[in-house]
């Protein structure tokens, strides 16, 4: 394990304390490290209109995208479960959803990286790492539209 993921990881758990799901029950926590070294987080907002629902990674992806960051994403921490007291639990790594994956490609893109994700379980004992290649093959982005050329 290295210092840096665990400690995004530790900034995703942090992230997932204040999800608002009062209709799952279920929290996640985005940690987003941008290229400068800063930490931006997000967490789920789940809304009684399920479909308006925010995912983590997407309400830190918007964060970053308003402070005009969008270009500056190197690395991401999803940690996911459900809240048991002031701990998380789920022994299983949290992964984006398909929606999610796109968002995160969005700033990929920009950022020209294919970062890496670590996936990790709300109780901790399970980490899986990724490039977001992996997750999203083939993915569309900004590239397609001729709005980024290496």
């Amino acid at each position: 394990m290295t210092d840096a993921r665990d400690a995004l990881i530790a900034a995703a758990r942090d992230a997932a304390s204040r999800a608002y799901a009062p209709y799952s029950g279920y929290h996640v926590g985005a940690a987003l490290l941008l290229d400068n070294g800063d930490v931006v987080t997000g967490a789920n907002v789940e809304n009684a209109s399920y479909g308006l629902t925010l995912c983590a990674e997407t309400a830190a992806i918007a964060k970053i995208a308003n402070e005009g960051w969008i270009d500056r994403l190197a690395e991401v921490a999803i940690v996911g479960g459900r809240p048991d007291g002031d701990a998380l639990i789920g022994s299983e790594p949290v992964r984006p959803c398909g929606r999610c994956r796109q968002i995160l490609n969005e700033a990929a893109e920009r950022s020209r990286a294919d970062i890496l994700v670590h996936c990790a379980s709300g109780d901790g004992t399970s980490i899986a790492t990724y490039r977001l290649s992996e997750l999203l093959p083939a993915a569309f982005g900004p590239k397609d539209l001729g709005l980024i050329t290496d």
